[in-house]
């Protein structure tokens, strides 16, 4: 008789960048209400993975500059083990997110957590997260920033970059 496959709990884990200024003045600067900058990361076999300009990369939970998340979502479980996810995340790492392939406002780290999310629970994160760049670029002033916007490479501190060779570097 085969053995049921273990199951690995699924996080979201969500930060504001802005640490509340977007809530407080995105209605004057966007004519909107916004209510964070999210950066986002997926939490799997008790690491954290995310991307950023410098592409993939892994820490112990919270383990960023960024601290603890401003809030958590529960993505569910997967039976993907951690071997077929190391597997997978180097793929993701030599193709689609390289670091050069990064930009805020199009290929991001939320782009990155709904891909794998979608990986390894078949759900995407939530749209509000998804939807902020384009909610920003149609405003006035976010078309007016892009140019300057575009420029921008996030790359949080306190990271390792992920590399397969030996699980995380």
């Amino acid at each position: 008789m085969e053995e049921p496959l273990a199951l690995h709990p699924v996080k979201l884990y969500v930060y504001d960048l802005s640490k509340g200024m977007a809530r407080r003045l995105s209605p004057l600067m966007l004519g909107k209400q916004l209510d964070g900058i999210w950066h986002t990361s997926i939490i799997v076999h008790k690491d954290e993975f995310f991307y950023g300009s410098g592409g993939i990369s892994s820490c112990a939970p919270g383990g960023t500059l960024l601290g603890p998340p401003d809030s958590v979502v529960d993505l569910g479980n997967t039976e993907v083990t951690e071997e077929i996810f190391l597997e997978y995340l180097s793929s993701l790492g030599e193709s689609m997110f390289r670091g050069e392939s990064y930009n805020l406002f199009e290929h991001n780290c939320n782009t990155f957590s709904n891909e794998v999310s979608q990986f390894l629970t078949g759900r995407k994160i939530p749209s509000y997260i998804t939807d902020l760049p384009a909610e920003v670029l149609a405003t006035p002033f976010g078309q007016a920033l892009r140019p300057l916007l575009d420029s921008i490479q996030i790359q949080p501190p306190g990271g390792n970059t992920f590399s397969r060779h030996n699980g995380q570097s």
